[in-house]
């Protein structure tokens, strides 16, 4: 019988698990290496795993990496509401402080990447810099939605995740089958036929049938698409053109068919500091996957040196 619990994604590796209570709730860690700290948060439909490769590479190079579950997510929290991108954000700054940081560089990707350009807006003493992988900054990718016939039609699923119980449903049967079949299809062409695809989908397929996990992940699709005409959504986009004034580095895959590289274009308008802005042939939505040692690379070249 495939793992249904948080225990059985505490996955072995170079790295150590734990629990840590930030803005009020319980969000698990794998933390590996010492030294300046950089949280890595996962997006849709993955979990903290996702990092499996970069985890290490950090720690050797000098840094201290804790790759978060989100909430809702994996081993943490999965609380029945507050699935919007600023109390998300609220979440990572609180775990900043929980770890014992001052502050920290933040990478994330898909919705992690959204959750890390909010939070370099809205908490910007904390973040010593921003790295967003498959992640438009959330001010244009609203407005790509609304100019954007292709970016419209890329995250056209998010749509149908506004119905109550029905896309939970349609995420955990067959054992998760939709979350591999969400993975070839926002994948570059070549990953999909590999050895570590076919290794990798039975453990994502596993994560969304964690109990409420598929709740929590559609929700934060819920609250994308009913934000568009709530006023709390009018609050965040106006909290939103804060100029992040700390380094980003900006990472998208040409063949990304769910959040287009075009959309992520023009992101730097939203930022004062240095921005380093990299599109990847060929690779799709999961560069963290298609394309980890050169993700590794482009990280490792970004940050400072820390010895």
């Amino acid at each position: 019988m495939p793992p249904t619990e948080q225990a059985d994604l505490l996955l072995r590796g170079p790295w150590t698990h734990r629990g840590l209570t930030a803005n009020g709730v319980r969000l698990h860690v794998a933390e590996a290496g010492r030294g300046p700290l950089v949280v890595l948060l996962h997006g849709f439909p993955q979990f903290w795993w996702t990092w499996r490769t970069v985890i290490p590479r950090l720690a050797d190079a000098g840094f201290r990496v804790a790759a978060v579950d989100l909430r809702g997510f994996g081993s943490s929290d999965k609380p029945p509401r507050s699935y919007d991108l600023a109390t998300a954000a609220r979440d990572i700054v609180g775990l900043i402080r929980a770890l014992g940081a001052q502050s920290a560089y933040v990478v994330g990707h898909d919705i992690g990447g959204l959750i890390a350009w909010t939070a370099a807006a809205l908490g910007p003493g904390l973040i010593d810099g921003l790295a967003a992988i498959s992640a438009p900054h959330p001010r244009r990718l609203r407005r790509e939605l609304v100019t954007s016939r292709g970016q419209l039609h890329g995250v056209r699923h998010a749509f149908a995740y506004q119905l109550p119980r029905v896309p939970e449903a349609r995420l955990v049967r067959d054992g998760g089958a939709e979350v591999e079949r969400l993975h070839r299809e926002w994948s570059g062409s070549a990953w999909p036929s590999t050895p570590d695809f076919a290794a990798a989908m039975p453990i994502y397929r596993h994560a969304i049938c964690v109990p409420q996990a598929a709740y929590g992940a559609s929700e934060y699709f819920r609250w994308m698409v009913r934000s568009l005409i709530r006023p709390d959504g009018a609050r965040y986009v106006r909290a939103m053109r804060a100029r992040i004034e700390a380094p980003v580095l900006h990472v998208h895959g040409g063949a990304d068919p769910y959040l287009l590289p075009q959309s992520s274009e023009g992101s730097s308008a939203y930022v004062a500091g240095p921005y380093s802005w990299h599109v990847l042939p060929e690779i799709g939505h999961f560069p963290t996957e298609e394309a980890p040692q050169l993700v590794g690379d482009l990280l490792l070249d970004w940050l400072p040196n820390p010895r």
